[in-house]
């Protein structure tokens, strides 16, 4: 793929050959990566693999390898924290950005030279739009540039703090999270190729991960001299909503064709059909308000220290039982906060809570999102497993055919 100006878009990726729904487009190792810590124990810190009974670190006893190869290739990085996470003990608690940065830094002296993650974009051609950040962005940057110097300060020669500054917002830009096959968050990584590609609403590829590699799979026929668009966020929400999230994180509207016609946006916003008298348009401004802050709230509130699940669930219940005054089942925000509840009820081992969320999402995401959707493969992967372990079977089944149905092709080995 040639690197290319975009129209209004700046730098971007063109295809020079045909690729078929499936075709893996290219592939892309990171170019340094972080386990999230909640995962620990349950895959390797190296190379991502999930499996029972690994081998920890014998020093901070944090850190969980395959084998002794995984824990030599990981030792580069893995030493960064090791000795810190022991002299820290439970105050070691740098944010997961600030564990990136630390190893991009440490990457960046082992391999002066451009690496195989970046035979299209470097690492330092990263945009960081530091001129568009608010002061809050800027105290959040500020507030990681404390953490890091704090958290890493015996293993590391720090640039200076202009220097740290654009590092952390080129981060924050370009950055990926690493998902699993229902889309839970395993880490964050850098692919400086794959972050080459321009955002659209109505996407070309989609990112899937194996291991610590970023595929790039197709999901429309894309012909040669085509430009590849990727999806920067998720597109469950109206075009409002999804160009308020590109201006915060990226500082640009989209106009792909979907956002200039709106076509999914009525279905999206679906309005109960059920009411004597259709709210007025100032009542449902007012609820997708109410919508947008307590879902901010619910992100809020999982990272309570003090929260019980049940709070959690009560928060989801109560705000159904109020947008349901207006909104339909299928209307997004309602979705949101169902895709929540579902979590808490799985986290709780409330088998038949989570299905019976699993059952009223799975149909409306199959609207919602664009074809090949990972989202809509993953609810029907949830449903499937969570069938099965109700002992539900035929319906099992079903769902897990599902998935294949979802995405089709060439999308299989992903799963």
């Amino acid at each position: 793929m040639p690197r290319v100006l975009s129209p209004g878009k700046g730098r971007g990726l063109r295809a020079l050959k045909e690729f078929k729904v499936g075709d893996l487009v290219f592939a892309c190792p990171a170019y340094t990566y972080v386990l999230t810590a909640n995962e620990r124990g349950g895959f390797c810190e190296f190379c991502f693999t999930r499996q029972e009974g690994l081998s920890k670190c014998g020093k901070c006893k944090q850190a969980y390898y395959c084998n002794v190869d995984c824990q030599k290739g990981d030792w580069p990085m893995h030493k960064l924290e090791c000795s810190a996470m022991c002299s820290y003990g439970e105050n070691w608690n740098p944010s997961e950005t600030v564990r990136l940065v630390a190893r991009i830094i440490v990457k960046k002296k082992m391999h002066p030279e451009r690496t195989e993650s970046e035979r299209l974009l470097a690492l330092r051609e990263f945009e960081s739009h530091l001129e568009k950040l608010d002061n809050e962005k800027n105290e959040m940057n500020q507030t990681d540039i404390a953490a890091l110097r704090h958290f890493y300060s015996r293993h590391l020669d720090f640039p200076e703090n202009a220097a740290l500054n654009e590092l952390f917002a080129g981060v924050n830009c370009n950055g990926f999270t690493i998902e699993d096959e229902e889309l839970s968050h395993l880490g964050s990584a850098v692919f400086p190729d794959v972050a080459l590609m321009n955002h659209s609403c109505s996407p070309n590829v989609i990112v899937t991960y194996k291991g610590t590699v970023a595929e790039v799979r197709a999901i429309q026929d894309i012909s040669p001299g085509e430009e590849i668009f990727n999806s920067y966020i998720d597109l469950l929400y109206p075009t409002e909503d999804r160009n308020e999230r590109l201006i915060d994180s990226y500082f640009f509207t989209c106009d792909c064709k979907e956002c200039t016609t709106k076509s999914k946006d009525k279905a999206k916003m679906e309005i109960q059909k059920t009411l004597s008298t259709p709210p007025k348009q100032k009542e449902i401004q007012k609820m997708v308000k109410y919508a947008k802050n307590v879902i901010e709230e619910f992100r809020r509130a999982k990272h309570y220290k003090n929260i019980f699940h049940n709070d959690l669930l009560e928060i989801c219940e109560l705000s159904l039982e109020k947008m349901g005054s207006i909104f339909e089942e299928t209307n997004v925000y309602m979705l949101h906060m169902m895709y929540q509840a579902m979590g808490v009820c799985l986290y709780m081992q409330d088998w038949d809570g989570a299905m019976r969320y699993g059952e009223k999402i799975v149909k409306p995401y199959s609207v919602h999102y664009p074809p090949y959707s990972l989202n809509v493969a993953s609810m029907y992967l949830k449903l499937g497993r969570l069938y099965l372990g109700l002992e539900k079977k035929s319906l099992g089944v079903k769902a897990l055919n599902k998935v294949w149905f979802a995405l089709k092709s060439g999308f299989q080995h992903t799963f």
